[in-house]
């Protein structure tokens, strides 16, 4: 597998959530709704805070 996991903090709510760094379709704050992800064709757009690389390949 040729990408990262990233935990994601919300610029809305705090909510720290993990996504995978090439997403192929939009990721939403669970708690908010807030757009953390957007697919590129690529690397995803991350909208929120990353915090930390969970798991780097």
């Amino acid at each position: 597998m040729a990408g990262s996991f990233h935990r994601v903090r919300c610029a809305d709510c705090e909510n720290e959530q993990v996504v995978f760094g090439k997403a192929s379709s939009v990721v939403s704050c669970a708690v908010c709704g807030t757009t953390l992800a957007t697919p590129t064709g690529g690397e995803a757009e991350l909208a929120g805070d990353v915090v930390e690389t969970v798991e780097a390949r």
